[in-house]
């Protein structure tokens, strides 16, 4: 194959170079096209456009693969941990045993929050949607860190490590803390002898006077879920801290970023769209047989099916399927919109309508049956995959910051609008 890409334009012909993946994709790097040939490419979101080069996350959408640092989803799924697959995504390798201790005790002691920022939670009003308050806060403790938040991009890399388990520590505390905001109920500290998942569960749920003592099954459940969200690529919200990022800004502003990004219905909202959707046909006493046909014809959306990258079955959601059964037998309850769940699955992977369209679950699509078992709130559904999401938000942070050739991203676009025009006078 060529190693050079011939574009023609005007009868003139134009050589750019082509680089090639470790796992074989391919690019043509344009970077050069605007000042030789007075053209942009255009590609409405970004679809067809590689913005970086990455060593964290492979994809393969076309045969639903997933890979961090080399290593297959399934295989962390069932050997790891979210804390050692946060420390592979981080630091390029999975810890050994010892490495792994240590990341866990700097994770430990970083859980509590300065006493000065719970004013900051009692200002918000309640019912103030948790994700807004997990983004303003993460942003605001920068403020109690400044040498880790100075925007000098030296100083800024030279305390990662410290600034890295000081977010994925308290990002937990500061959800949890959100969520009893909201709710008006008092804040409950961490605890010193709980691990990580099981110490968001105590934080979220316990009181003062009933300390939440987590079941090992929804532990479990929980840390695989925050595993399965790790890193996705180069998705809308891990996009927007790199955007950040490349104007140098701090890791604490440009995750404050990505939870806004992560917000919106179309990207982390989706697994709260999915339950909304069960219940809905839930109460129309509706075993999904009829919401199947609406959604052929047109007069319904299939929610947690399809996929911006995926034209095949995420690998995600078979993991979480798996899951949400695995949990709901260990704790002996049952719930209606898992069955429905199930059957809409089973009809739309035999029915030639989705096959055609390549539509197969996504992570989405049982992610938030498996918060519901859990006790997750609705309204803190995208708060959990922020949790998760951290790891890899600060990986691409710093390999953005680290890059050798600093740059800041500047998409160009198409100017639609009038052309040139003046002021008549009056």
């Amino acid at each position: 194959m060529s190693d050079k890409a011939i574009i023609t334009l005007e009868g003139r012909q134009y050589e750019y170079p082509i680089i090639v993946g470790s796992e074989g994709e391919k690019a043509i790097v344009t970077q050069k096209l605007r000042s030789d040939t007075g053209y942009i490419t255009y590609d409405d979101g970004y679809g067809n456009t590689g913005s970086c080069l990455s060593d964290i996350t492979f994809i393969d959408g076309e045969e639903g693969i997933l890979r961090h640092r080399g290593y297959p989803i399934e295989q962390l799924a069932k050997h790891s941990s979210f804390i050692s697959v946060a420390y592979l995504i981080i630091y390029g390798e999975l810890p050994t045993a010892a490495q792994r201790e240590v990341f866990r005790e700097r994770i430990r002691k970083e859980a509590s929050l300065h006493t000065g920022m719970n004013s900051m939670f009692n200002s918000y009003p309640t019912r103030s949607h948790p994700m807004a308050i997990l983004s303003s806060m993460l942003n605001s403790l920068g403020c109690y860190y400044p040498h880790m938040a100075s925007n000098n991009r030296e100083q800024d890399i030279e305390h990662f490590d410290e600034a890295a388990t000081l977010l994925i520590s308290k990002v937990r505390t500061i959800a949890a803390m959100s969520y009893r905001a909201e709710q008006g109920l008092p804040f409950v500290w961490p605890r010193k002898d709980l691990r990580y998942t099981a110490n968001f569960l105590h934080m979220m749920f316990s009181e003062p006077y009933d300390t939440y003592e987590p079941d090992e099954d929804i532990v479990e459940a929980l840390d695989l879920f925050l595993l399965l969200h790790a890193d996705h690529e180069q998705n809308c919200s891990t996009s927007t801290v790199r955007m950040v990022a490349s104007s140098g800004a701090n890791m604490f502003a440009s995750v404050s970023a990505g939870v806004c990004g992560l917000w919106g219905p179309l990207h982390g909202g989706a697994n709260a769209a999915v339950v909304k959707m069960l219940m809905e046909i839930d109460r129309d006493k509706d075993d999904g047989t009829r919401f199947i046909k609406a959604a052929k014809e047109g007069k319904a959306r299939l929610m947690g099916f399809g996929h911006r990258v995926y034209k095949n079955y995420d690998p995600r959601a078979k993991i979480l399927g798996r899951a949400v059964e695995r949990v709901l037998v260990n704790l002996g309850r049952k719930d209606p919109l898992l069955d429905i769940a199930r059957r809409l699955e089973q009809e739309a992977l035999n029915d030639d309508y989705f096959v055609s369209r390549k539509l197969y679950p996504n992570v989405d699509f049982y992610s938030g049956l498996l918060l519901r078992a859990i006790g997750i709130p609705l309204d803190m559904f995208t708060v959990m995959f922020a949790i998760g999401r951290m790891p890899g938000w600060i990986a691409n942070w710093r390999e953005e910051a680290m890059a050798p050739k600093q740059k800041i991203n500047r998409p160009r676009q198409i100017y639609t609008g009038p052309a040139k025009r003046d002021i008549e006078d009056v």
